[in-house]
């Protein structure tokens, strides 16, 4: 399953595409299931493999990778059209020759222990993600005129492969807490009315606390966790879901034309981000079963069995666009074309904003309170 790494630095094993008709290099359309040529226009089928996407034994992973050495130098890349040679940057190993433009797909396995063995292809072309980003931009609230204005401009997208972290996970969690429900007394309260203090009998709501211990169960199955530090989580979080069920088995066809990267979120760290995840749906399932009004949750340990991952890779757009001197970035989701991304704001139309409120609720003080002289004139007449 895991791979040694060699620790001598050597030529990176390219792939090319060349097209069957012309020769020329082919890039994969997205939607489809072929690569085309840009020259002949050409399209060569990618053959369709029909097997199941293991799951891999997580903690057989963790020995294994103990035992991996360690990448000493990144490989150099030797262009097959041109002839250059040249090194991509650390945490990619697809994208164009700097000096040609070719399409260059290398092969993971010189640089990581752990090759993605599924990905999801591009589903969402290009023009089609500039329509989505164009749509979200143009409902940006409070966003200065000028940058809407950058859904005008023919701003190029780049294709990306961000790699990914799947966790299943049978968890058993044995908690201790206390459940709350809430009963009523009668209590005497002073109240004032027209200058007059009464007493009234009011019902006053407590909370009668039981402590109580038990066990939850869940299975996880296929918690998504980012293994890129190239793009903000908070922003590739948010481009969820991913329909996974859709994986394929990995084949370097779906990247020709596209960047792909490399892990920087190591397996073991994935997972302890994945714990946080699934925590905060185990800590739902406690309150759910203690029950009562209210529930009070003061201890709780998970054990994990079973536990597997995938590692695969999934395709956004990406780009970024400057206004004032600060660059913003936004992303789309390859598949479903959701936009998640950094803005600006409007300072001035915030300020309206508020100004508009302020003055709305004064008109509204007013007539309310013009409203009620009105009334009580009229009750005493």
């Amino acid at each position: 399953m895991l791979k040694p790494i060699n620790s001598d630095a050597k030529p990176s094993k390219t792939q090319r595409f060349p097209c069957n008709k012309c020769g020329a290099l082919l890039t994969f359309a997205p939607g489809t299931q072929h690569l085309t040529c840009q020259y002949c226009g050409q399209a060569n089928q990618i053959e369709q493999r029909f097997e199941a996407i293991q799951e891999y034994d997580f903690h057989q992973a963790l020995i294994e990778l103990a035992q991996a050495k360690p990448a000493s130098e990144i490989a150099e890349i030797h262009c097959a059209a041109c002839g250059a040679g040249f090194k991509f940057a650390s945490s990619v190993h697809a994208g164009e020759c700097p000096f040609c433009g070719t399409t260059i797909v290398t092969s993971t396995v010189q640089s990581k222990p752990i090759t993605p063995k599924s990905l999801l292809p591009f589903k969402i072309t290009e023009q089609q993600a500039k329509q989505q980003f164009q749509h979200w931009l143009k409902g940006l609230w409070f966003a200065p005129n000028k940058v809407k204005k950058y859904t005008d401009n023919d701003a190029k997208l780049m294709g990306v492969y961000i790699p990914y972290w799947t966790f299943d996970s049978a968890t058993e969690t044995a908690y201790l807490g206390a459940r709350g429900d809430v009963y009523y007394v009668n209590q005497e309260v002073e109240v004032e009315r027209d200058g007059r203090v009464f007493t009234e009998i009011r019902q006053v709501p407590q909370i009668h606390w039981t402590p109580v211990r038990g066990k939850v169960s869940r299975f996880f199955d296929d918690v998504l966790i980012g293994a890129s530090k190239s793009l903000p989580r908070q922003i590739v979080d948010q481009l969820e879901p991913w329909d996974v069920a859709n994986l394929v088995p990995y084949d370097e066809s779906y990247l020709s034309g596209f960047s792909s990267e490399y892990y920087q979120v190591n397996l073991d760290q994935g997972f302890d981000e994945a714990k946080h995840k699934m925590d905060n749906v185990i800590y739902q399932d406690i309150a759910f079963d203690i029950g009562g009004d209210q529930q009070r949750i003061d201890q709780q340990t998970t054990s994990h069995n079973h536990t597997t991952y995938k590692h695969c890779l999934l395709p956004v757009w990406s780009a970024a666009f400057r206004y004032q001197q600060k660059a913003y970035r936004f992303v789309i989701n390859g598949r479903t074309g959701r936009v998640q991304g950094e803005r600006p704001y409007s300072v001035w139309k915030i300020a309206f904003a508020v100004i508009f409120g302020v003055i709305a609720l004064g008109t509204a003080l007013i007539i309310a309170q013009q409203s009620g002289v009105l009334q009580q004139t009229h009750y005493y007449r």
